[in-house]
C-alpha cells in the first residue's frame, strides 16, 4: 500500500554504494525509517529530496519492518543551515532530540513545525544559536509532555521578583527564599524566568520573538540543557560535539 506524506530528513545511513536508509519526521506517521534505493546517485530521482534536513513530499510503500521511498519531491531546502559548522551541529542536535522523543500523531505535526521553523531560523542568522538551541529544547520537551511547572514557586506561590530556581529533575520553581531554605542556588534571573515562560507557553508565531542578555541566556541555556538530559535520562552524541563549536 502506498502512502503519501511530507517529512524532513533527520538522519541518513549509507547502504552499499548508492542506497540510503532515511529517518524521517512526518506529521501523520511520526518517526519512520525508509529505504531510498539509488538516492546517492546524482541523477537519481530521489537525490535532491533525500538530502539531510530537506523537507520533501514522499510516496512510501510499507514493508515488514520499515518503509520504501517510491518517489520524492523537494518542498524546502534549508541552505543556510549548512553554511557553518555551528549551524549544522545545532541542526543535527535538534534532529537527534526529535528522534529520541519519537512523537506520534497528532503531536508529530506540531514537532515537525517546530523543527522546520527552527531550521529556518538557523539559516536566517537573526538569533544567537544558543538561543535557538534553548528554544528548541524547552519547546520540544513541553510538546512531548515534559513541560515544567512554571506558574509560581512550588512552596510559597510567589510568581516573580528576584531570582528563581528551576529543579531540572522535578520541574518545579522555587523563589530565592524558598530555594535557600531547600539549599538550592537560584539558576534563573528575572529575564531568564520570563524567557522560560515565553518559550513554553507562547503561541507558535511569537515563539522566537524575544531578546535576552548574554548572561541571562547563558543561565537559561544551562538550565534547559540540564532539564532535557534529566528527562531523556542519557546523553546525546550530537550535544557533545555541539559544545565544542558553540560559543
Amino acid at each position: 500500500m502506498q502512502i503519501a506524506t511530507t517529512g524532513v530528513v533527520l538522519h541518513q545511513v549509507k547502504v552499499g554504494e548508492a542506497d540510503q536508509i532515511l529517518t524521517l519526521l512526518t506529521p501523520d506517521l511520526g518517526i519512520v525509517s525508509a529505504s531510498a534505493k539509488g538516492s546517492l546517485r546524482l541523477k537519481n530521482k530521489l537525490f535532491s529530496a533525500s538530502g539531510l534536513f530537506c523537507y520533501s513530499e514522499f510516496t512510501l510503500t510499507s514493508g515488514r519492518s520499515h518503509y520504501f521511498v517510491d518517489s520524492a519531491q523537494v518542498k524546502k531546502v534549508f541552505y543556510g543551515v549548512a553554511e557553518t559548522v555551528e549551524g549544522m551541529s545545532l541542526a543535527t542536535y535538534m534532529a537527534e532530540i526529535a528522534i529520541e522523543l519519537a512523537p506520534a500523531p497528532p503531536e508529530a505535526d506540531a514537532q515537525l513545525r517546530l523543527l522546520l521553523n527552527s531550521l529556518y531560523m538557523i539559516g536566517t542568522k537573526k538569533l544567537p544559536l544558543r538561543q535557538l538551541k534553548t528554544i528548541y529544547e524547552l519547546r520540544a520537551m513541553s510538546m512531548a509532555g515534559y513541560q515544567p511547572n512554571l506558574l509560581a514557586c512550588a512552596e510559597c506561590g510567589r510568581y516573580d521578583g528576584g531570582e528563581f530556581y528551576l529543579d531540572p529533575v522535578e520541574g518545579y520553581l522555587l523563589c530565592e527564599a524558598c530555594a535557600d531554605k531547600a539549599r538550592h542556588i537560584p539558576n534563573l534571573d528575572t529575564a531568564a524566568l520570563y524567557a522560560l515562560r515565553h518559550i513554553c507557553l507562547a503561541e507558535d508565531r511569537k515563539l522566537f520573538s524575544f531578546t535576552l542578555a548574554p548572561a541571562s541566556l547563558k543561565d537559561l541555556s544551562r538550565v534547559s540543557e540540564q532539564y532535557l538530559l534529566a528527562h531523556l535520562e542519557h546523553g546525546l552524541k550530537s550535544l557533545d560535539f555541539l559544545k565544542t563549536v558553540l560559543e
